[in-house]
């Protein structure tokens, strides 16, 4: 990893500590994850204009990943608390520390890119297994 120095006006880093305080995650942690939206977002123009709530971050295999924007939190993850786990959208809000509006965007972002959603959750299964299996020759 590449050191950067950031000089930041006062204001905006105070507003960037809370920010990612709410997040639960280090100014190091939050800065790195807006730099990568935003450069994920310039250069992929993934994002769909229609869901202000959700962005594109790379995830560790390089690929971009549909995040609840302002988090590392996946779609994918909120809507498997739903419609998998049961939790209503008020409750799966609470559970991540998130408004509303954002669990219900990233819903609706769900339902309208169903495929790639699934095909995430496939591609998570799988390494589940993979790993499941690997610990189970180990053992």
């Amino acid at each position: 990893m590449a050191r950067y120095p950031l000089n930041l006006p006062v204001v905006l880093k105070q507003e960037a500590e809370q920010l990612a305080a709410d997040q639960g995650v280090s100014l190091n942690q939050f800065i790195l994850w807006a730099v990568s939206e935003k450069v994920g977002s310039l250069r992929q123009q993934l994002d769909d204009p229609a869901f202000p709530q959700v962005t594109y971050r790379r995830g560790a295999s390089g690929m971009p990943v549909a995040v609840v924007r302002g988090t590392g939190l996946r779609v994918e993850a909120v809507a498997i608390a739903v419609e998998q786990w049961g939790l209503s959208p008020a409750e799966a809000a609470a559970e991540y520390g998130l408004a509303e509006a954002q669990i219900a965007d990233a819903l609706a972002f769900s339902r309208a890119h169903r495929a790639e959603i699934e095909a995430s959750m496939a591609v998570e299964t799988s390494l589940e297994a993979t790993m499941v299996r690997a610990a189970h020759v180990a053992a």
